[in-house]
Parts: structure tokens; C-alpha cells; sequence
């Protein structure tokens, strides 16, 4: 029992005196003067690639002179890159220097191990790869509004393992950049909107058709998304109570179906002004007695 009640008392004489306290206060010290150094570096390299990225503010263009979609999208490879690196260095510094740990044998028993790792993480360095294609290729940037693997929406972030995508009702699709294997962007180049104007028998085509081209010429002017003035198709197809002719007009990117519901709005208006009217379904209805009246009178007219 005495062994006992010794081995006790240093327990306790090593855990209530102060060299056990000075360094655990030490080192508590170090890992947080370490991780907030990390976290200072973090933000003044955002600010930084900020900086690089932006030009005057009397033009905002970019002194690298790169396309404003790449822009957002290097800027926010680069900053997550560099937090990345940055906390990798502060996780060494807090392991060797804080707490003893020797780094180099870690590190080299870590590559034996991501050797074998790796042959089971196939489909991680594979999303790295694609993200790395990605961006080089351009083929979308942050900004873009895309079409990948089935999602629709507005591109958030690429990352080098992931692309975030927003749905245009909201939702936040994470995609593997490995499963990305068809891309549909939007935002490259200009998009055309196609409407189709459905207009009565009754009325005179050729007189439909100079109201539209009236129309038509106005648009550029009210509205910034078309790129130049709608162009009259002429008559795309005969339906049974109307002909239909076709608009279609070359607008600023992913911006075709804005420009489409302004064609509808003002060709409706400028044609119900001038008195054309939107044909509607007709339905012909014939009575039983008046039926068989005129059933009568065709048999009439055939013996006569």
C-alpha cells in the first residue's frame, strides 16, 4: 500500500505543479498564436488575389485581362488552393513543434500508406483531375449559367473535387467533377429566342406580318438583352383556326428566355392594338331538331 500511496502522490505532484501547467499553457499558446497566424495569412492572400483581380474602379477590368467568368473562377481556385497549403504547414507546425511528434517519420509512413490508400481512392483523384480539366479547358466558369449531368442552374463554385450548381429555384447541387461528362453552357456565346405568333385565318398575312416587323425593330430599344432586332420568319405552319409565324431574335447570353417573354408581351399588345386579335379554340355546336332540318333539306335538294 505504501508503493501505492507513493506512485499516487507523484501522480498528484506532477499534475499540481507547475511545470505540467506552464507547459500545457505554453504549447495551448503556440497552437492558438500558430492557427490564428494561419487564419491572418488566409484572408490577406483573399485580399491580395482580390487585388490582383481588380483593376481601377473607374473601369473594373481586370489587369490580367481574362474574360470576367475565368476571373471569378481563378480567384476562388486560388484562394481555396492557398487555404489548402496554408493549413496543411500550420496542422506540421502545431504536430513537430508543439507537440513532438516526429514529422518526417509521419510523412514517410504516410506515402507508404497513401500508396495503398490510393488504389481505393480512385474516384477522388479522378475528381481532381476533371477539376483540373475543367478550369483549363474553360469549359464554364463561376457565373455561368450551365447544363451538367442532369442539373440546370447558375455555377457557385469549382473546386478542385467538386462544382457547386444553383438551380434556379434554389437548390444547391454538389457535383463530383469526375461524373461531370456533358457540359450544355449557356453563357459562351449569344442564345436565340424563338416565339412562335399565332395569328387568325381572318386576318391578312402580309399585313400581320408588317405589324410583327414593326414591333420587331422597337425591341433593341426598350430592352438591353437583345442584341439586335427580332427577324420575321414568315409562316412556320397552317393550324386549323390560325397560321403561325415565327420571330426569332439573337440576345446577350443565357438571356433567350427573358427576350422570348418580351416578344410574347409586346407582339400581343402591339397586334391586340391594331386589331388582331389571338385566335382562340372554335367550337361549332349544331342543335338535334336543327340537325335533322338540315338532314331533311339535303335529302330535298338530292331528289329534286
Amino acid at each position: 500500500m505504501s508503493n501505492l500511496s507513493k506512485q499516487f502522490e507523484k501522480i498528484w505532484t506532477y499534475l499540481s505543479g507547475p511545470d505540467l501547467w506552464i507547459s500545457i499553457g505554453t504549447a495551448t499558446l503556440r497552437i492558438i498564436l500558430i492557427i490564428t497566424l494561419a487564419v491572418t495569412i488566409v484572408k490577406l492572400s483573399k485580399k491580395i488575389i482580390n487585388r490582383i483581380f481588380t483593376g481601377p474602379a473607374e473601369d473594373r477590368e481586370s489587369p490580367l485581362r481574362i474574360s470576367k467568368r475565368r476571373e471569378n473562377t481563378l480567384k476562388k481556385l486560388m484562394a481555396n488552393v492557398i487555404a489548402y497549403v496554408v493549413y496543411f504547414i500550420a496542422f506540421i507546425m502545431i504536430l513537430d513543434n508543439v507537440l513532438g511528434f516526429n514529422v518526417g517519420a509521419l510523412l514517410a509512413g504516410a506515402g507508404v500508406a497513401g500508396l495503398a490508400i490510393g488504389f481505393g481512392a480512385q474516384n477522388l483523384v479522378r475528381d481532381i483531375i476533371s477539376g483540373f480539366f475543367i478550369i483549363f479547358e474553360d469549359q464554364f466558369s463561376v457565373g455561368d449559367y450551365v447544363l451538367v449531368s442532369g442539373v440546370e442552374g447558375t455555377v457557385e463554385e469549382i473546386g478542385l473535387r467538386t462544382t457547386k450548381v444553383l438551380s434556379w429555384t434554389g437548390e444547391m447541387n454538389i457535383l463530383q467533377n469526375g461524373d461531370i461528362n456533358h457540359v450544355t453552357n449557356y453563357s459562351v456565346s449569344n442564345g436565340l429566342a424563338i416565339v412562335d405568333i399565332n395569328i387568325p385565318y381572318e386576318s391578312d398575312i402580309n399585313a400581320a406580318e408588317k405589324i410583327i416587323e414593326e414591333i420587331a425593330e422597337t425591341l433593341p430599344y426598350k430592352d438591353d438583352a437583345f442584341v439586335s432586332a427580332p427577324v420575321v420568319h414568315g409562316v412556320q405552319s397552317l393550324e386549323l383556326s390560325h397560321f403561325v409565324i415565327r420571330v426569332i431574335a439573337e440576345t446577350q447570353p443565357s438571356f433567350q428566355w427573358y427576350g422570348e417573354r418580351i416578344i410574347r408581351k409586346e407582339m400581343k399588345e402591339g397586334l391586340y392594338n391594331r386589331g388582331i386579335d389571338i385566335p382562340s379554340p372554335r367550337l361549332v355546336l349544331y342543335s338535334r331538331d336543327r340537325g335533322a332540318n338540315v338532314l331533311n333539306n339535303q335529302r330535298q335538294r338530292e331528289n329534286e
